[in-house]
């Protein structure tokens, strides 16, 4: 399953696990629209959807991976160090759900910018 995220300065696709509980209760709710918050070098939004914490969550991923914050109900999109990591590391604030993997670099997210509107839509796979 690919998804599109996109800001006011751009855009970019991921393509997400479409197996898990979190993935399919993500994609009934696409699109969706919502505000961007950034935190270190992460993007995070709220996405209206709720679900459990699934037993694979981890707090350090790599830049570039889909996660989402269950205590937070949002999309979390590291792309480089957050304020609690060490090093390199993109280490979310708490456990999250793995969905995937960013399409591209996710560099393209220091682009984004605190408050931005958001919009995440399902890439049509005809």
């Amino acid at each position: 399953m690919q998804i599109r995220v996109s800001w006011p300065a751009g855009n970019i696709t991921a393509t997400l696990v479409g197996h898990t509980p979190t993935a399919q209760a993500l994609a009934k709710a696409l699109p969706l629209t919502s505000t961007t918050y950034t935190w270190g070098e992460e993007v995070y939004f709220d996405t209206g959807v709720s679900v459990s914490r699934e037993t694979d969550a981890r707090e350090v991923v790599e830049p570039g991976t889909v996660a989402f914050w269950t205590d937070g109900d949002a999309l979390a999109l590291p792309y480089g160090p957050t304020p609690i990591s060490r090093g390199g590391e993109g280490r979310l604030a708490s456990p999250c759900n793995v969905l995937g993997t960013l399409d591209a670099d996710a560099r393209a997210l220091a682009t984004v910018r605190h408050g931005d509107p958001v919009r995440v839509e399902l890439i049509d796979e005809d």
